[in-house]
């Protein structure tokens, strides 16, 4: 029964994960994107091994981690300073655009 249970709050809290993601708005992302074309390319592609590309993530794994260095849960000095002045809602939109690339 405990299984059960667990399964079914799993099943509810990724049906809300994606309804998050479905939620957000790619052109509103595209938008924000500009200011991490530098690091991480124009196209969420990046022209230097040393930053990770963005293009085709999932769209859940990049709102966690821009949420956690805005927090300071990640640290890094220049996503930090890049990702606190972000609301849930640019995170959830620059999230849904480069998980649509």
């Amino acid at each position: 029964m405990k299984k059960i249970v667990s399964l079914g709050a799993l099943a509810f809290t990724l049906t809300l994960a994606n309804f998050s993601v479905a939620a957000a708005d790619i052109e509103k992302g595209k938008a924000l994107s500009g200011q991490c074309a530098a690091c991480h390319g124009p196209a969420g592609i990046s022209p230097s091994p040393m930053w990770p590309n963005l293009a085709g993530q999932k769209a859940a794994y990049l709102e966690k981690q821009l949420k956690d260095f805005r927090a300071d849960v990640r640290k890094d000095p220049m996503m930090g300073m890049m990702a606190k002045p972000l609301s849930d809602e640019d995170i959830a939109n620059l999230a849904a655009y480069f998980a649509s690339l």
